[in-house]
């Protein structure tokens, strides 16, 4: 591998573009390489599917502006179109035209007359025009979404009060209200069902003539070009798999696409979660439910990825040994499982990743979502390292740390032990967290609603910080020394506090579940750690000091206890109250100070990620031999290629 190899690459808006490495990938077989070629076209194959999950009017939008900025690209140096290309940009990272993270709409920085001119030159054979329609209704339909920041201006709303279907942009309601919503799915819910298929998840529900209607995702449904030609490449991977395992896993999602059934969806999770043979494995699907206010829809995602079979080691270590951590979980006993199945964590190396994963990508994923396939079948979870390694990479030496850390010692702690840390807190969350505990029987998954994805993401965390101060970790070799966790908790705090408010616009509130999370364990600490970590005061700036790390330990054991009781019992009220009182609100004054030292830092506070691009190498009987990897693409040149090459909606 090139020594030379740039992680970090082009900054626009808040945003940075990395790059990552397939670390290894040499020495993968020609029949390996084959089998994630295949697998990766079918990962891009989706791509269009989650811009318009993301919106309804995100495909149309993104293609207008790619066909303005092809047309006047080397032609037009006025501010206006530069203003056009960053928000074409954004549109492309953001998945259309609201913030990936924040979820507001993205407000162009170019004019509508200039918009307007632009449009009169083209072709209205190259405009995204519906048949009949002119270049006027376009305008007409698309120009307000664009410009006027009234218009459904945000994606997912989670304002407490109000109507979260009918306040949010997503494309997975038409025409229905929050409450019917909720009331239709609670009507396909049998207490009786121990197997119960994921409601919603792959559909989308709208008011008809005739009553209200799924609009099922399948290969002869909606989405149907899109996922005919995922499945066209699944077929493709299936024949070149490393074991009947993994082709009777593919088999089944491909039967998966081709009905939409939700029972089948089912199968083919717990025969995912059952293979381990090979060293490839994959997800693809309607997974994220994360990007639906009510927790439901699954935002389609693709990620290819292979072992690093050197750090798996470390993950693996931490998987066998899930019946000692969830045996002393600091939680009532009621809520853990009496016996942990299943749980097996590996850390991979991403080989491609596409829709909700794409540009910007989790580090940690733990599937699948069903509490019952859990319990029963157990869970998959990976870390991914490459993505990790390259974050790390980008982020060496920018200032950060010096600027936010409180002083030399806590550096230096952080600088020792914080790589490490880091990884390792995410393992547990992924491999542990998500996998531990139990729902008390009678408990609805779904019954802390819009609450669940923060309440579920603190629990795993929780259970990460808890357990990453344990001797045990020492003992098992995962940890150096007992001192070493105390880099985690510092950043854990600083971040939860302090240094995500980075990623908050001045005047929004916290929004991302993710952002929550964590916003809610720090501030609950704060609150209740009678000084253990506290906010002080130097030459004007704010810092964190921790006073006391073993009570920290002692803090988040009390908040898991609290967080997993809510969710083993459904308690909406208590999940609808921490998450209120903790997690949401930002203090303006502190905000504005952080964005303040930050904006001189000169960073973006998002990252997100170029594929590689693969380019088989055949013999000449036309057979894949080997697969040469490219990462010389520029953002912009990967983007257009895939709407030129994945355009499929």
């Amino acid at each position: 591998m090139d020594p030379d190899f740039r992680y970090a690459g082009e900054r626009f808006a808040d945003l940075q573009i990395l790059r990552y490495r397939l670390n290894g990938f040499e020495r993968l077989s020609a029949l390996q390489k084959r089998f994630i070629f295949y697998l990766s076209k079918a990962t891009l194959s989706g791509r269009d599917i989650t811009f318009d999950q993301m919106g309804r009017y995100n495909l149309r939008i993104r293609k207008l502006m790619e066909v303005v900025y092809s047309l006047l690209s080397g032609r037009d140096d006025s501010d206006d179109f530069h203003a056009l290309e960053v928000y074409l940009k954004r549109i492309w990272f953001s998945n259309g035209i609201y913030h990936h993270y924040g979820c507001e709409k993205i407000i162009p920085g170019f004019t509508v007359s200039y918009l307007e001119s632009a449009i009169a030159g083209v072709d209205p054979a190259l405009l995204p025009l519906r048949e009949g329609e002119t270049i006027e209704d376009l305008k007409r339909e698309l120009f307000p979404v664009i410009f006027d920041p009234d218009i459904l201006p945000k994606r997912v709303n989670q304002a407490d009060g109000e109507d979260l279907v009918l306040t949010s942009a997503c494309n997975f309601y038409e025409g229905l209200t929050q409450k019917e919503v909720e009331d239709y799915y609670a009507g396909k819910k049998d207490s009786d069902d121990e197997t119960p298929p994921s409601w919603g998840l792959n559909s989308r529900l709208v008011r008809t003539q005739d009553g209200i209607q799924e609009q099922v995702w399948s290969a002869h449904g909606m989405y149907g070009p899109a996922i005919r030609e995922i499945v066209g490449w699944l077929r493709k991977a299936r024949d070149v798999a490393e074991s009947e395992e993994q082709r009777a896993v593919i088999a089944s999602l491909i039967e998966y696409y081709e009905t939409g059934d939700l029972r089948v969806f089912n199968r083919y999770c717990i025969e995912w979660v059952q293979a381990h043979e090979g060293d490839i494995d994959f997800i693809n699907g309607f997974i994220e439910v994360y990007g639906d206010p009510l927790g439901l829809k699954g935002t389609w995602e693709g990620i290819v990825e292979y072992k690093d079979l050197e750090a798996t080691k470390r993950t693996r270590t931490i998987s066998d040994h899930a019946q000692w951590f969830e045996d002393h979980s600091p939680v009532d006993p009621r809520f853990r499982k009496p016996v942990v199945k299943g749980v097996v964590a590996n850390v991979v190396c991403a080989a491609m990743l596409g829709g909700e994963e794409y540009p910007s990508s989790a580090i940690g994923i733990n599937l699948p979502n069903a509490d019952w396939i859990r319990a029963r079948y157990g869970s998959k979870s990976v870390t991914i390292g490459n993505l990790t390694e390259a974050y790390n990479k980008a982020a060496h030496g920018n200032g950060f740390k010096e600027e936010f850390v409180i002083d030399s010692a806590t550096l230096a702690l952080i600088e020792q032990y914080g790589d490490l840390c880091d990884d390792l807190h995410t393992d547990l969350h992924e491999c542990l967290g998500h996998g531990s505990g139990q729902l008390l029987p009678g408990t609805d998954p779904d019954a802390l609603k819009a609450y669940g994805n923060t309440i579920e993401e603190a629990r795993a965390d929780l259970f990460g910080l808890y357990y990453i101060a344990d001797k045990k970790l020492v003992e098992l070799g995962l940890l150096p020394d007992d001192r070493a966790y105390q880099s985690q908790y510092y950043t854990y705090l600083l971040n939860g506090l302090l240094t995500q408010l980075t990623r908050i616009r001045r005047g929004h509130q916290i929004e991302e579940a993710h952002m929550r999370n964590r916003a809610l364990i720090a501030r609950w600490a704060l609150d209740h750690g009678d000084g253990a970590v506290e906010l002080v005061k130097r030459d004007g700036k704010t810092f964190v000091r921790v006073n006391d790390y073993a009570r920290l330990r002692m803090l988040f054991a009390q908040l898991l206890a609290e967080i997993q009781r809510i969710k083993s019992e459904g308690d909406y009220e208590a999940a609808r109250q921490l998450v209120e009182k903790y997690a949401i609100h930002v203090d303006e004054t502190l905000h504005e100070e952080i964005l303040s030292r930050y904006e001189r830092l000169d960073l973006a506070p998002y990252k997100g990620f170029l594929n590689p691009r693969m380019e088989p190498v055949v013999d000449t009987s036309g057979e894949i031999v080997d697969v040469r990897l490219d990462y010389s693409e520029t953002f912009t040149e990967q983007m257009m290629r895939y709407s030129r090459d994945y355009s499929f909606l």
